[in-house]
């Protein structure tokens, strides 16, 4: 059996400012919105933008309040309802951490749909805009659940296993949000960003976008490990294995993915 590799010494505080302390977690919220914004920037200057440059920062607003409470919501509804029910205010209660991809999605989904009924757009288009916006945010909030010790993988004897400092069991563990970062952010950027620069049909980039990230999750929660308060066995997948709670909520996107592109290549009327 190989030696684990060793978790790099990070401080998962960035900085303090007297009694004020900023977490690298923060920081990469930060940097995911202005990233996000960057690169809208660039998009509104592409032939035909559905979103104009002197546009785009009111977006970049309302897109994050949509992953904040979206987020939030998530969290609690779909990772921790029991808690919820024992303590109606935990949806507030920030500080305690706990945020969900999936409720961010549909935070997001929800202010963009507010956004395009304002502004009289296509939200089809609008979620084509905003799809190659998604992954870099999700690369630097990976790497801040890889500095701040959350969200690690099963144990494993794979020579790139980890021990993670915080880990009560001091497991050799795969270095499962690395993978997500590489996965879901660095590869569907990539790709993302090359397919939505040449011309496509409404749809397709997002229909692309819910596709591509479900596979990528999926795959990856073979080797997460489970919040310790979440059932991982919640249902049996081709005799495999039982799935987890992520892997039954990207099973929808990969379902709208697929029909998103399908209906495209048909042409269907609501789409353009």
């Amino acid at each position: 059996m190989t030696s684990p590799l060793p978790y790099p010494a990070i401080d998962p505080v960035a900085f303090a400012l007297g009694p004020l302390t900023v977490h690298w977690y923060g920081v990469m919220y930060l940097l995911a919105f202005a990233c996000a914004w960057w690169l809208a920037v660039l998009q509104a200057q592409r032939p035909g933008a559905v979103v104009a440059r002197a546009a785009v920062d009111d977006l970049i607003v309302w897109g994050a309040w949509g992953v904040i409470l979206g987020g939030r919501i998530g969290y609690v509804v779909f990772y921790n309802a029991s808690a919820w029910a024992a303590d109606p205010l935990l949806i507030v209660k920030i500080w305690q951490g706990g945020m969900s991809f999936h409720g961010g999605l549909i935070g997001v989904v929800v202010a963009l749909l507010s956004y395009a009924r304002k502004h009289g757009i296509s939200a089809v288009a609008l979620f084509d805009f905003a799809a190659p916006l998604v992954p870099t945010g999700l690369l630097f909030g990976r790497l801040g659940n890889f500095i701040g010790q959350e969200l690690w993988g099963r144990p494993t004897d794979v020579s790139w296993a980890m021990v993670f400092p915080r880990d009560p069991l001091q497991l050799p563990r795969h270095p499962s949000q690395l993978y997500e970062a590489f996965l879901e952010g660095a590869v569907l950027f990539v790709l993302l960003w090359w397919f939505a620069s040449k011309p496509r049909l409404r749809g397709q980039v997002g229909g692309l976008f819910l596709f591509g990230y479900g596979v990528a999750r999926f795959s990856v929660e073979f080797v997460r490990e489970p919040d310790a308060h979440i059932a991982a066995n919640s249902g049996w997948i081709a005799g495999l294995q039982w799935m987890t709670r992520g892997q039954w909520l990207c099973l929808p996107m990969i379902v709208i993915g697929l029909w998103l592109l399908a209906s495209t290549r048909r042409g269907k009327a609501w789409l353009q």
